[in-house]
């Protein structure tokens, strides 16, 4: 009788940890979608489709959708070992303000104009070691 309680109690607490940790997840992948990489990648299928047909369009654009939900995934994860549940639920709530929406609408131009900004300083910085060669 104990192994059978013991193996129900161990049972209802994968249980519930495997609901907690899905709840996280669908959390966390709500926040990635809040931060603008929605956009990001719809983006880039779009950039990517243009070198398909105009016959194949619909098709790449059914099968490239469909890569979402496990890219996505595999973002959640990486979230998920960075950050609580609770910090998740904060970053939520931020981006769910009007400053939190500007940021997510503006962050992959400030991350693209800070890319080139940093191939600059990239640049500079090879002109300056060269002088010491």
């Amino acid at each position: 009788m104990k192994k059978v309680l013991l193996v129900l109690f161990l049972i209802s607490t994968v249980v519930t940890q495997a609901q907690e940790n899905s709840e996280f997840k669908k959390e966390t992948i709500e926040f990635i979608k809040l931060t603008g990489s929605g956009a990001a990648f719809d983006n880039a299928i779009a950039q990517i489709g243009t070198m398909v047909s105009e016959a194949n369009k619909g098709a790449y654009q059914k099968d490239a959708n469909a890569t979402l939900d496990g890219l996505y995934d595999k973002l959640a994860d990486l979230y998920m070992e960075e950050f609580t549940q609770a910090e998740i639920k904060e970053l939520v709530a931020f981006y769910n303000t009007d400053l939190g929406k500007k940021l997510a609408e503006k962050q992959l131009s400030l991350t693209q104009k800070g890319m080139m900004l940093g191939q600059s300083w990239g640049m500079e910085l090879q002109g300056i070691a060269q002088k010491y060669n």
